[in-house]
């Protein structure tokens, strides 16, 4: 893709699906110390823009690379060229386990609108049997989202090392590119998932 800025190479990490979190982490830390713009206090306003661009820059390359959804697909996008395929048909082998989210969702969103018309402190704190038991059900679809999760980012690690083994100067191979592109989809639908899970459960709290 023309005028794409690559994030593994501003953070000089190689281009491979899996990085470690904390070395990344300590490695943005000192990259950003050395470059950040309040170094340059006394330089002139041009200067200073550009220290401001390349913090951003390399701000914005951090915050890409430590999620593994969006460092995959910064990484299919510069092995592709093109921004991967981002479909929005719900994945076969997910449908059963959206099926179940979405009805616990539905019916939790019912209790929170009937919940929204009752202003008696006594009959909402009557509904706390109820509101606990819709907190419950939500807390366990997110703990079943957290262990797909972990599976795949099991995953991920296991084709790292395929992704290794063939050569940084090879290209990689279609099938591995297809695996990546499937844990990539996989993971935004679950973090799309989980938000919408956790907004319910706030509202909850409330």
């Amino acid at each position: 893709m023309v005028g794409m800025t690559d994030y593994f190479a501003l953070l000089q990490e190689p281009r491979r699906p899996w990085l470690d979190a904390d070395a990344l982490k300590q490695k943005f830390l000192a990259r950003s110390s050395e470059i950040h713009p309040d170094r340059l206090h006394a330089a002139s306003a041009a200067d200073q823009r550009a220290a401001t661009r390349r913090y951003s820059e390399l701000n914005a390359a951090y915050l890409c690379l430590r999620e593994p959804r969006d460092r995959v697909r910064h990484l299919l996008e510069l092995v592709l060229g093109c921004k991967p395929e981002d479909l929005q048909e719900m994945p076969a082998e997910l449908a059963d386990l959206y099926l179940d989210f979405a009805s616990v969702c539905r019916d939790a969103d019912g209790f929170l609108a009937r919940q929204s018309t009752v202003t008696s402190p006594l009959l909402r704190a009557q509904s706390f049997p109820e509101a606990q038991h819709w907190t419950d059900l939500l807390t366990s679809r997110q703990r079943i989202l957290a262990r797909r999760q972990a599976a795949l980012l099991e995953c991920l690690r296991t084709l790292d090392t395929s992704w290794a083994e063939t050569g940084v100067e090879s290209p990689a191979p279609s099938g591995l590119l297809a695996e990546l592109g499937v844990i990539c989809r996989q993971l935004g639908f679950f973090s799309r998932w989980n938000g919408q899970i956790q907004e319910r459960l706030v509202r909850l709290m409330l």
